[in-house]
């Protein structure tokens, strides 16, 4: 029996204030890298799409496909940072991770009926040490918005 189709979520993560010269690419599986959509000394923009699966247990969102990492119940994507994002010559060698966890099954509904909308989240380029974000970014609650366009 053909696995039924899951729909496609566009996703929108805008890194803002990067540090100057440092790479930026976001993971897709173990070790592809995808480049920005866009990039300036402001932002640095990625576009990407990630499956719907199945609700999980509580009707949450269930992300699935090569952007996705992580255990269901804490999906994140990893934004790259310097050598781990393809860059030679740098000292910097680390990734952030973004949590998708901030993504409601009502916004998913709302993004999956509106052609040509996406859901974004902002975050930070820099730690307060002024270094590039790594670990885990602390996205505030409702970071994740409709976007359209």
């Amino acid at each position: 029996m053909p696995r039924e189709a899951q729909p496609e979520l566009q996703l929108r993560i805008i890194v803002d204030h990067p540090v100057p010269d440092v790479l930026l690419r976001l993971q897709r599986g173990k070790n592809e890298l995808h480049e920005p959509t866009s990039t300036s000394p402001a932002q640095v923009i990625f576009d990407f799409s990630v499956r719907v699966g199945p609700p999980r247990l509580g009707g949450a969102p269930n992300f699935l496909g090569p952007f996705t990492q992580g255990p269901p119940d804490a999906r994140f994507v990893y934004v790259n940072v310097g050598r781990r994002a393809g860059q030679r010559g740098t000292t910097w060698d680390q990734r952030a991770k973004v949590p998708l966890t901030g993504i409601t099954a009502t916004q998913v509904k709302t993004v999956l009926a509106s052609p040509r909308s996406r859901l974004e989240a902002h975050m930070p380029g820099r730690g307060a040490n002024g270094e590039p974000t790594c670990a885990t970014v602390r996205l505030v609650p409702g970071a994740w918005r409709l976007a359209r366009g």
